[in-house]
């Protein structure tokens, strides 16, 4: 069985072929793609999250027009980079947010990726203590973030407030029982992987992470996975954690998708640097009839190994064309691997 749930990157431009040329476009077409990705039956709606681009950045009220528009399907991110955030108020804000949608949010949050502009998460006030990295920074701001989920009153309260007080220490509000333990930790390496699971979240693993073994992606990231299992038994959580892969896969089963997507079927493996310390691999594009996509699909083992699945889609190109992109999956391929 698997969970499969389409995952934006929200690109706008106003160049010829695209369908969303600002960002209006692409808030309300990722509403109005949510709504159908419910309707055709996938199981989650997950918006990636950058800054100083043209592409979605503060998920929040996406996340809740989402949940007040939707009734069953997961709303989730992939993910935030909490090197810019206040974790405090992240915690507020997605407290209602989840309440909205009735306890359909699944947070996928991570230290971060290069972005668009040199120490961008400064502009937003935040800097590293003395002596630590801008990663130490975001997985601190996560600690943060997780620990004050869990709703237990931390500050005291004035004793002459505003309005009359419960007794005892004051938490955040609004509180929402159970968030906790649908956070999600975006992994890139073999070490964070671990972490995540000590610190009881659950693993987003995407379509690249470093190159620790020189060996095909889908194989690395499939041994990622079983040392997240491992850690997480490890660390005695009494609840079994979720592990969500990310790839482009596209059933061609129209003249447009050959268009689009006929030579994405040729793809490999590539080996580049998000860093200039770190070699990473990237994962391969999937994109032939259903018949040989379900072949190629089984021989990945880190699909295998993962119990949620997400689409990447080509968000430019309108809310009809990848509905029709994501009930491809579903009704071609999906079945045929037992995922249904």
């Amino acid at each position: 069985m698997k969970s499969i749930g389409f995952l934006s990157f929200g690109h706008w431009s106003p160049q010829q072929g695209s369908q969303t040329h600002s960002a209006a476009d692409v808030l309300l077409q990722s509403i109005d793609l949510a709504q159908a990705a419910e309707g055709i039956g996938l199981d989650g709606a997950y918006f990636r999250v950058h800054h100083f681009a043209r592409q979605l950045a503060s998920p929040f009220p996406l996340l809740a027009a989402v949940g007040a528009k939707t009734s069953r399907i997961e709303i989730g991110t992939g993910v935030i980079d909490m090197r810019y955030e206040n974790p405090l108020y992240m915690v507020e804000d997605a407290g209602a947010a989840d309440l909205i949608s009735g306890g359909r949010l699944q947070l996928g949050i991570s230290r971060g990726s290069p972005e668009q502009v040199i120490e961008g998460w400064r502009h937003f006030g935040y800097s590293p203590a003395e002596g630590a990295s801008d990663a130490d920074m975001g997985r601190a701001h996560a600690e943060v973030f997780l620990d004050a989920l869990r709703g237990e009153g931390f500050a005291r309260p004035n004793p002459q407030p505003m309005f009359p007080n419960p007794p005892g220490l004051l938490r955040l509000e609004p509180h929402s029982e159970g968030l906790r333990e649908r956070i999600w930790w975006g992994s890139g390496s073999n070490a964070t992987a671990v972490w995540a699971a000590e610190r009881g979240m659950n693993l987003q693993s995407s379509t690249l992470k470093d190159d620790e073994t020189g060996e095909p992606f889908h194989v690395q990231q499939a041994a990622q996975i079983r040392l997240y299992r491992a850690a997480w038994d490890r660390a005695g959580h009494t609840r079994r954690p979720r592990v969500s892969v990310s790839r482009s896969i596209f059933a061609i089963t129209s003249d447009e998708d050959r268009m689009y997507f006929g030579r994405a079927g040729e793809s490999r493996d590539s080996v580049g640097y998000i860093d200039p310390q770190t070699r990473a691999i990237f994962g391969r594009s999937y994109a032939a009839e259903p018949d040989r996509l379900v072949e190629q699909l089984k021989a990945d083992e880190a699909i295998t190994e993962a119990d949620t699945l997400l689409l990447t889609i080509p968000n430019q190109l309108g809310v009809a064309y990848n509905t029709h992109v994501l009930e491809a999956i579903l009704k071609d391929v999906a079945p045929a691997m037992g995922w249904k």
